[in-house]
């Protein structure tokens, strides 16, 4: 597995029309594997995040099965004399993993849920959640699976963050898709490694082609 960050110049025509839609930015993502086994095998799969800062820098941030050739992001939304990308070995990371270490995290998710959306339809639909503590209840409701809890802080509620939490709709073929997205910041303790690992290597939830289900990890500050 590889860990790959990239830094996207927003004040490029392709980078713009990248950043405002998701399926574009799949289809770029998946140019970067030449062979399908790079992309996808079995139990892990190429993850995406992209992540702003404060400053207005955008990082593409890439878990993948293979190493990617990021060559022609470089050429339409990068900086093709100064900057290239970094890829870093990732199996380091997911053998070092052990049953009560601390993390601080990064998810951006796609909080959903299955219904029906009237009374006699017969087929069910998934639906975003929208409401924060929703949000949070989702995270919360599958830690347990995917092989970690949340730490808690001194008011004995998760060490948790959500931020921007957002709806996007875009275009997909003849139709449209409505994503209901959300960024979870917060520590973690890790309590089942292989499950853990899963999670890092195939994501959490849904959406992941369109940039969710993507956890990374830090070192946890002292004290928190």
């Amino acid at each position: 597995m590889y860990l790959t960050r990239f830094q996207i110049n927003p004040a490029r025509r392709n980078a713009r029309k990248l950043l405002s839609s998701p399926q574009a930015m799949h289809a770029a993502v998946r140019a970067a594997f030449a062979a399908p086994e790079d992309y996808e095998r079995d139990g892990t799969r190429t993850l995406w995040r992209l992540d702003s800062s404060p400053t207005a820098t955008v990082h593409l941030y890439l878990v993948s099965p293979g190493r990617p050739d990021l060559t022609h992001l470089v050429e339409q939304a990068g900086w093709p004399t100064t900057e290239t990308w970094v890829t870093r070995d990732y199996d380091g990371l997911l053998g070092s993993l052990r049953p009560g270490q601390q993390w601080a995290f990064r998810l951006t998710a796609n909080p959903t849920h299955s219904g029906r959306k009237t009374a006699d339809a017969k087929e069910t639909q998934r639906f975003g959640y929208l409401r924060e503590p929703e949000q949070i209840a989702w995270l919360t409701n599958r830690t347990a699976r995917h092989g970690f809890t949340l730490a808690t802080q001194h008011d004995g509620l998760p060490n948790l963050r959500l931020h921007r939490r957002q709806t996007h709709t875009f275009k997909r073929g003849t139709g449209t898709v409505t994503l209901t997205t959300a960024i979870y910041d917060g520590i973690l303790h890790v309590t089942d490694t292989d499950a853990f690992r899963r999670a890092l290597t195939g994501g959490i939830g849904h959406a992941k082609a369109y940039g969710c289900g993507l956890l990374t990890l830090a070192p946890a500050q002292a004290g928190t």
